[in-house]
């Protein structure tokens, strides 16, 4: 039994690799690939040729890379602005219809993508929003919420009551017992929403598309053209260079999720 244990461990742990590093490995010799035709198994010729194409002042990627993570940081910024006090509302408060509301907020992945964001689009240009970083951002915010909202409102359910009330029995005001007690302990999870929103934002690529195109341009959309193109080279550089920054945010995210950081938010 034991070794049947081990090798089910071993074959599982193998499957989970292949899908998490297969992808990443087969775009990276997608990269640096100069001739791959089929039926070769491995590239015929190897170069940095498309890499060089890519980082070109008119293959825009560094300033479609800039645009990615600026509408994102502020995607995060809206949809904690509005997470927060909702889920403080919906988690510790006796806010009538809490059902309601936490599924009102599901709304918007209960129907098709392109349905939802093809109407957006259309109340957006009467508000004068296409083409522009807002539009796009508001756009992103929405489907942002659905994370943010959920999981803030379970990260401040599960602050223990008993501490507030220890607090505001020795003189604190609301306000003080929300700054030193309420937010340090719900923080964890309102940076894990930051990250989740953070992360579909920077691949949002529908909602990109209807608000913000031709005007902006994200990575996402970049590697839709260069695979609509069939330039895998492209798509793949474009696909890793999009690694860096989700990668950036949660390594500086996660040194907030330290309780030896905690301890000092609201000192």
């Amino acid at each position: 039994m034991t070794i049947l244990r081990t090798t089910l461990t071993a074959v599982l742990l193998a499957l989970l690799a292949f899908a998490i590093f297969g992808p990443i490995t087969n775009m990276l010799i997608w990269s640096v690939a100069e001739t791959w035709y089929f039926p070769a198994k491995l590239p015929q010729s190897y170069g940095f040729s498309f890499w060089e194409r890519v980082f070109r002042p008119q293959g825009n990627a560094m300033e479609s890379l800039w645009s990615s993570v600026l509408i994102a940081l502020f995607t995060v910024l809206a949809s904690l602005a509005v997470a927060i006090p909702a889920g403080l509302a919906l988690g510790r408060g006796s806010l009538p219809w809490r059902t309601f509301f936490l599924l009102l907020f599901l709304l918007p992945q209960a129907f098709p993508s392109i349905a939802v964001h093809m109407n957006i689009a259309r109340i957006f240009y009467g508000l004068g929003l296409n083409g522009t970083y807002g539009g796009v951002v508001l756009v992103h915010t929405i489907q942002g919420l659905v994370f943010s909202v959920w999981i803030a409102t379970a990260a401040f359910a599960a602050v223990d009551h008993e501490l507030e009330e220890a607090a505001a029995n020795m003189g604190a005001s609301p306000f003080t017992v929300f700054r030193t007690v309420t937010l340090p302990l719900a923080l964890p999870g309102l940076m894990a929403s930051a990250i989740f929103v953070f992360l579909i934002s920077l691949d949002e690529f529908t909602g990109t598309y209807f608000v913000g195109v031709p005007d902006i341009t994200t990575m996402p959309l970049l590697l839709f053209t260069a695979s609509m193109e069939g330039n895998y080279q492209i798509a793949s550089i474009t696909a890793l260079i999009l690694l860096v920054p989700s990668v950036g945010f949660m390594l500086f995210i996660e040194r907030f999720l330290k309780s030896d950081v905690l301890a000092k938010v609201g000192s």
